[in-house]
Protein backbone atom coordinates (compact mmCIF):
# COMPACT_ATOMS: atom_id res chain seq x y z
CA UNK A 1 0.00 0.00 0.00
CA UNK A 2 1.30 3.57 -1.19
CA UNK A 3 2.08 5.39 2.28
CA UNK A 4 0.20 9.12 2.45
CA UNK A 5 2.36 11.83 2.00
CA UNK A 6 2.57 13.90 5.44
CA UNK A 7 0.94 16.95 4.27
CA UNK A 8 -1.91 14.83 2.55
CA UNK A 9 -1.76 13.17 6.37
CA UNK A 10 -2.12 16.78 8.32
CA UNK A 11 -5.22 17.61 5.88
CA UNK A 12 -7.28 14.72 6.35
CA UNK A 13 -6.43 15.04 10.10
CA UNK A 14 -7.18 18.49 10.35
CA UNK A 15 -10.84 18.31 8.83
CA UNK A 16 -11.21 15.46 11.08
CA UNK A 17 -10.61 17.94 14.14
CA UNK A 18 -12.59 20.45 12.46
CA UNK A 19 -15.94 17.83 12.57
CA UNK A 20 -14.94 16.48 16.09
CA UNK A 21 -14.72 19.97 17.87
CA UNK A 22 -17.62 22.19 19.00
CA UNK A 23 -17.89 25.18 15.95
CA UNK A 24 -18.57 27.60 18.59
CA UNK A 25 -17.00 28.78 22.21
CA UNK A 26 -18.62 26.88 25.12
CA UNK A 27 -21.17 28.95 27.10
CA UNK A 28 -19.88 30.97 30.29
CA UNK A 29 -22.20 30.27 33.26
CA UNK A 30 -22.71 33.05 35.83
CA UNK A 31 -23.70 32.94 39.08
CA UNK A 32 -25.49 35.84 40.24
CA UNK A 33 -24.47 36.72 43.73
CA UNK A 34 -26.83 39.47 45.47
CA UNK A 35 -24.80 41.06 48.34
CA UNK A 36 -27.31 40.46 51.17
CA UNK A 37 -26.50 41.40 54.75
CA UNK A 38 -28.48 41.42 58.19
CA UNK A 39 -30.38 44.10 58.82
CA UNK A 40 -30.22 44.96 61.99
CA UNK A 41 -32.05 48.36 61.72
CA UNK A 42 -35.54 46.69 60.19
CA UNK A 43 -38.15 45.97 62.49
CA UNK A 44 -38.78 42.00 63.22
CA UNK A 45 -41.51 39.85 61.99
CA UNK A 46 -43.89 37.67 64.04
CA UNK A 47 -44.86 35.99 61.31
CA UNK A 48 -43.75 33.61 58.23
CA UNK A 49 -43.82 34.24 54.60
CA UNK A 50 -44.14 32.32 51.21
CA UNK A 51 -42.31 33.47 48.22
CA UNK A 52 -43.86 32.69 44.84
CA UNK A 53 -41.87 32.43 42.02
CA UNK A 54 -41.69 35.83 40.29
CA UNK A 55 -43.24 36.50 37.01
CA UNK A 56 -41.95 38.46 34.11
CA UNK A 57 -42.13 38.68 29.97
CA UNK A 58 -40.68 35.42 28.17
CA UNK A 59 -38.16 37.18 27.13
CA UNK A 60 -36.52 38.37 29.95
CA UNK A 61 -37.53 34.91 31.96
CA UNK A 62 -34.44 32.84 30.42
CA UNK A 63 -31.24 31.57 31.55
CA UNK A 64 -29.41 34.11 29.11
CA UNK A 65 -28.02 37.75 30.21
CA UNK A 66 -30.93 40.34 28.58
CA UNK A 67 -29.46 43.23 27.08
CA UNK A 68 -31.20 46.32 26.01
CA UNK A 69 -30.52 48.94 23.09
CA UNK A 70 -32.87 51.44 22.04
CA UNK A 71 -35.69 49.15 21.28
CA UNK A 72 -34.32 46.25 20.60
CA UNK A 73 -33.79 43.51 23.36
CA UNK A 74 -30.89 40.69 23.07
CA UNK A 75 -28.74 38.82 24.79
CA UNK A 76 -25.06 38.61 25.45
CA UNK A 77 -23.66 35.49 23.57
CA UNK A 78 -21.69 32.86 24.92
CA UNK A 79 -23.13 33.84 28.34
CA UNK A 80 -26.03 32.48 30.62
CA UNK A 81 -27.34 32.19 33.88
CA UNK A 82 -27.23 29.33 36.03
CA UNK A 83 -30.98 28.82 35.65
CA UNK A 84 -34.07 30.78 34.63
CA UNK A 85 -34.11 34.63 35.84
CA UNK A 86 -37.27 34.03 37.71
CA UNK A 87 -35.70 30.80 39.43
CA UNK A 88 -32.74 33.40 40.53
CA UNK A 89 -34.87 36.16 41.75
CA UNK A 90 -37.37 33.67 44.02
CA UNK A 91 -34.36 32.12 45.53
CA UNK A 92 -32.61 35.89 45.79
CA UNK A 93 -35.96 36.81 47.55
CA UNK A 94 -35.85 34.15 50.14
CA UNK A 95 -32.33 34.56 50.84
CA UNK A 96 -32.70 38.18 51.40
CA UNK A 97 -35.06 37.22 53.94
CA UNK A 98 -33.01 34.85 55.56
CA UNK A 99 -30.27 36.71 56.00
CA UNK A 100 -32.18 39.83 57.01
CA UNK A 101 -32.45 37.44 60.32
CA UNK A 102 -35.93 39.56 61.04
CA UNK A 103 -38.58 36.71 59.68
CA UNK A 104 -39.58 34.04 62.07
CA UNK A 105 -39.86 31.54 58.71
CA UNK A 106 -39.76 32.24 54.67
CA UNK A 107 -39.68 29.40 51.53
CA UNK A 108 -41.17 28.96 48.52
CA UNK A 109 -44.98 29.11 48.20
CA UNK A 110 -44.71 25.38 47.77
CA UNK A 111 -46.05 24.16 51.52
CA UNK A 112 -42.16 25.12 52.28
CA UNK A 113 -43.94 27.31 55.13
CA UNK A 114 -47.48 27.38 57.24
CA UNK A 115 -47.45 31.55 55.79
CA UNK A 116 -49.33 34.31 56.80
CA UNK A 117 -48.53 36.40 54.18
CA UNK A 118 -47.87 35.29 50.06
CA UNK A 119 -45.19 37.66 48.28
CA UNK A 120 -45.89 37.96 44.57
CA UNK A 121 -43.36 40.33 41.89
CA UNK A 122 -43.54 41.34 38.53
CA UNK A 123 -40.22 41.87 37.30
CA UNK A 124 -40.69 44.75 34.75
CA UNK A 125 -36.89 45.35 33.74
CA UNK A 126 -33.58 42.93 34.34
CA UNK A 127 -31.18 43.99 32.05
CA UNK A 128 -28.26 45.69 30.57
CA UNK A 129 -29.23 48.97 29.10
CA UNK A 130 -26.68 50.24 26.40
CA UNK A 131 -27.09 53.93 25.61
CA UNK A 132 -24.01 54.13 23.22
CA UNK A 133 -22.82 51.28 20.86
CA UNK A 134 -19.19 51.79 22.72
CA UNK A 135 -19.76 52.61 26.39
CA UNK A 136 -20.18 50.28 29.07
CA UNK A 137 -24.14 49.61 29.79
CA UNK A 138 -26.50 50.05 32.80
CA UNK A 139 -27.89 47.26 34.35
CA UNK A 140 -31.55 47.96 35.75
CA UNK A 141 -33.86 45.97 37.96
CA UNK A 142 -37.28 46.82 38.28
CA UNK A 143 -39.72 44.53 40.69
CA UNK A 144 -43.13 45.15 41.64
CA UNK A 145 -44.44 43.61 44.66
CA UNK A 146 -47.38 42.87 46.91
CA UNK A 147 -48.00 41.46 50.05
CA UNK A 148 -51.14 39.12 50.25
CA UNK A 149 -52.86 37.74 53.48
CA UNK A 150 -52.37 33.66 53.31
CA UNK A 151 -55.74 33.52 54.29
CA UNK A 152 -58.46 35.71 53.08
CA UNK A 153 -56.01 36.10 49.60
CA UNK A 154 -56.56 39.56 49.93
CA UNK A 155 -53.43 42.49 48.94
CA UNK A 156 -52.46 44.00 51.65
CA UNK A 157 -49.79 46.13 50.81
CA UNK A 158 -47.47 47.06 47.22
CA UNK A 159 -44.16 48.35 46.65
CA UNK A 160 -42.02 48.80 43.66
CA UNK A 161 -38.27 48.46 44.24
CA UNK A 162 -36.34 50.17 41.48
CA UNK A 163 -32.29 49.86 41.22
CA UNK A 164 -29.39 50.26 38.53
CA UNK A 165 -25.63 49.67 38.98
CA UNK A 166 -23.45 50.83 36.05
CA UNK A 167 -20.90 48.06 34.88
CA UNK A 168 -17.25 49.21 35.01
CA UNK A 169 -16.49 47.89 31.68
CA UNK A 170 -18.23 47.09 28.83
CA UNK A 171 -18.04 43.02 29.23
CA UNK A 172 -19.95 40.62 30.67
CA UNK A 173 -18.01 39.94 33.98
CA UNK A 174 -18.26 43.51 35.08
CA UNK A 175 -22.00 43.47 33.34
CA UNK A 176 -22.56 40.43 35.83
CA UNK A 177 -21.06 42.34 38.92
CA UNK A 178 -23.57 45.14 38.14
CA UNK A 179 -26.56 42.74 38.31
CA UNK A 180 -25.35 41.73 42.02
CA UNK A 181 -25.12 45.23 42.84
CA UNK A 182 -28.71 46.36 41.36
CA UNK A 183 -30.65 42.70 42.32
CA UNK A 184 -29.10 42.79 45.96
CA UNK A 185 -30.05 46.51 46.28
CA UNK A 186 -33.73 45.77 45.00
CA UNK A 187 -34.05 42.35 46.97
CA UNK A 188 -32.95 44.40 50.05
CA UNK A 189 -35.57 47.36 49.80
CA UNK A 190 -38.52 44.49 48.77
CA UNK A 191 -37.51 43.03 52.75
CA UNK A 192 -36.79 46.47 54.08
CA UNK A 193 -40.89 47.36 52.91
CA UNK A 194 -42.01 43.60 53.80
CA UNK A 195 -41.17 43.83 57.26
CA UNK A 196 -42.53 47.01 58.26
CA UNK A 197 -45.78 45.34 57.26
CA UNK A 198 -48.32 45.00 60.35
CA UNK A 199 -48.77 41.33 61.30
CA UNK A 200 -52.26 39.27 59.84
CA UNK A 201 -54.92 38.87 62.82
CA UNK A 202 -55.69 36.07 64.51
CA UNK A 203 -52.75 33.35 64.95
CA UNK A 204 -49.53 33.72 63.62
CA UNK A 205 -46.28 31.50 63.05
CA UNK A 206 -45.73 27.53 62.91
CA UNK A 207 -48.77 26.98 64.64
CA UNK A 208 -51.16 28.87 62.83
CA UNK A 209 -53.57 26.55 59.59
CA UNK A 210 -51.95 25.95 56.89
CA UNK A 211 -53.81 27.73 53.91
CA UNK A 212 -56.48 25.49 51.77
Amino acid sequence: MKPYHAGVLALLLSGCGSLLEPSNPPMQIYVLRPRLEALSDAPAASWQLAVARPEMAQMLDTDRVALVRGATMDYFADAQWTDTSSRLLQTGLISAFEKSGRILGVGRDTGEVRADYVLQTGVRDFEAQYQSDTGAPTVVVVISARLTSARAREVVATFEASRSAAAAQNNVPAVVEAFDEATSAALEDIVRWALRVPPPPGPIGPGSRHPG
